[in-house]
């Protein structure tokens, strides 16, 4: 049985595109007997603590390798507890709409809050960052309004959105990295076409996948 932990990260409930993309993926997953189990994080929903003084103080412990005051420690048993439910995944499936060139804020939360030392990363003064996920996948379903990247013009927008996830995840240990895109949502003629696309597209990734579980 695969875990795969779905991250929602529109706040759009079922009438997200991004959503609806995602859903169709793990739905065809399901159709094919892929084996899977879903755990399903709403982070509109989520109870994600404040990343403040004492967790970054806990944090900074333990990338110098000194003892954790008392409040740190029970901060950072806070963070791992979070950061441990994403790590314990062996794929994961985001929904992510562009806002502002970037992701939603609360989804930056969430990736402030799990990616952690000794969890998700390590450092070494020669070697710099390493990950620590082995044998992980990601599927990344990306919408936007007015951006696409057959126009990668500024005045359509700059992509800080599947740049930014890749880079975080490449830095945690997840080698291989698929994406759908529905973009653009809005700066089109045929959206229901162009939806219809997405959706085939997200299907036809799914298919694929499940005969590697």
């Amino acid at each position: 049985m695969n875990k795969i932990l779905f991250v929602e990260a529109s706040p759009r409930g079922a009438a997200s595109k991004s959503t609806q993309l995602a859903n169709e993926y793990l739905e065809t997953l399901s159709r094919a007997g892929a084996g899977v189990e879903v755990d399903h994080l709403k982070i509109w929903e989520a109870d994600l603590p404040t990343f403040d003084g004492d967790k970054v103080a806990a944090k900074m412990a333990v990338i110098g390798g000194q003892e954790q005051s008392a409040s740190e420690k029970t901060a950072w048993e806070q963070i791992s507890e979070i950061a441990g439910r994403f790590a314990s995944a062996d794929r994961y499936v985001f929904s992510v709409p562009m806002w502002n060139g970037g992701i939603p804020y609360r989804l930056k939360h969430y990736i402030d809050i799990v990616h952690q030392p000794g969890i998700l990363w390590g450092l070494t003064p020669d070697a710099g960052y390493f990950g620590l996920l082995k044998n992980k996948h990601a599927t990344l379903v990306l919408t936007a309004g007015a951006y696409s990247p057959d126009f990668p013009a500024p005045a359509f927008g700059v992509d800080h959105q599947s740049t930014y996830l890749h880079d975080w995840l490449t830095q945690a240990g997840v080698e291989q990295i698929d994406e759908v895109r529905f973009q653009p949502t809005l700066l089109t003629a045929t959206p229901e076409a162009d939806f219809e696309k997405a959706k085939r597209a997200a299907i036809g990734l799914a298919e694929q996948h499940s005969s590697t579980f």
